[in-house]
């Protein structure tokens, strides 16, 4: 949900830098379709209680909660830079973006933790 939130937030704002909103949305649409695809194919049964679906959810979840906190960081270093160029509107969505973007990260590592456990357990 706040991967989603990141991905409207950063698509409907202008900005100056294409390239750092660019990574940024690359992220969040990759993390949406990542985790949206894995959880269908749990609620499917296509993983048939294998072990190396586990292995695969915590490659996924580790790779999400990187990509996350590089584009949090980034995302909050553009904001804090160009606090003074934005008009006010667009400053505010950048700072929704960077709020969603960390509680994102949060939730990644928080189900990466989650997934260590359990394939540990396995």
């Amino acid at each position: 949900i706040f991967g989603g939130l990141v991905w409207i937030l950063v698509a409907s704002s202008k900005v100056p830098l294409p390239m750092l909103q660019g990574w940024v949305m690359f992220v969040s649409v990759f993390c949406f379709v990542m985790s949206t695809t894995l959880l269908c194919l749990y609620v499917c049964g296509a993983h048939g209680g294998s072990s190396s679906w586990v292995t695969l959810d915590v490659i996924c979840q580790e790779t999400a909660a990187l990509f996350y906190l590089s584009a949090a960081v980034l995302e909050a270093y553009f904001t804090s830079l160009s606090a003074n160029l934005l008009l006010m509107t667009i400053y505010q969505e950048n700072i929704a973006a960077v709020v969603f973007a960390f509680l994102a990260t949060l939730m990644y590592v928080i189900h990466s933790v989650c997934s260590l456990l359990r394939w540990k357990a396995s």
